[in-house]
């Protein structure tokens, strides 16, 4: 009898432990939030403008910009992951002058009758702790695309104020040569270099 018993405590306390160490394992995963996934981000194209700039004659910095753009980024920020993929209307370019406006997008220079539209899609995202700092991708300008790298100069996530959802914002900028992309008229008297920075929003669909 005192056998039996014994074995009866026994089994009680075991299924006790079980007991106790399922209660911890659910309390656990109750606790610790899901795995992060990945977000797709819409631009906003009310807020997000490329701009390019270059030295003009050798007496001022030039700046114009796009009024058009479109794309999507994808963000994992636990997994240190993402891919951008942005759309710029060129006949959108707005120079401040609507004379030039037409100039610019002739056959030497943009060229907008057959190649309406620039594209950027990444290739690589290097991130610094959760923070991407650096987008090596694709730029296509006239049907020619080079390999470029954008640095990330400033990167923010938050709750969008007036929408509600989850949002991002980035300030990213790079250095290219118009001449690569067959669009060097008057170069180098009218700058060869040009700066093209972008101000970027983005609300997850």
């Amino acid at each position: 009898m005192q056998l039996q018993s014994g074995r009866r405590a026994g089994t009680r306390r075991a299924n006790s432990r079980f007991s106790c160490a399922a209660a911890a394992l659910l309390a656990f995963a109750l606790a610790t939030p899901a795995l992060a996934e990945p977000v797709t981000f819409v631009v906003d194209g009310s807020h997000t403008y490329p701009r390019f700039s270059y030295s003009h004659l050798g007496l001022s910095t030039q700046l114009s910009r796009f009024n058009n753009t479109t794309g999507k980024v994808v963000l994992d920020q636990a997994a240190r992951k993402a891919s951008v993929e942005i759309t710029i209307d060129m006949t959108s370019v707005d120079t401040g002058y609507a004379e030039f406006n037409e100039h610019i997008q002739a056959e030497d220079f943009l060229d907008t009758a057959r190649h309406p539209t620039a594209t950027f899609r990444s290739t690589r995202v290097a991130f610094e702790g959760d923070r991407p700092v650096a987008i090596d991708g694709d730029l296509t300008i006239k049907g020619i695309t080079k390999p470029v790298t954008l640095a990330v100069t400033r990167f923010a996530r938050m709750d969008h104020p007036l929408r509600k959802k989850d949002a991002i914002g980035a300030d990213a900028s790079v250095v290219i040569k118009r001449s690569d992309f067959d669009a060097g008229q008057y170069a180098p008297l009218v700058g060869d270099e040009v700066t093209i920075s972008i101000a970027l929003e983005a609300v997850a669909e």
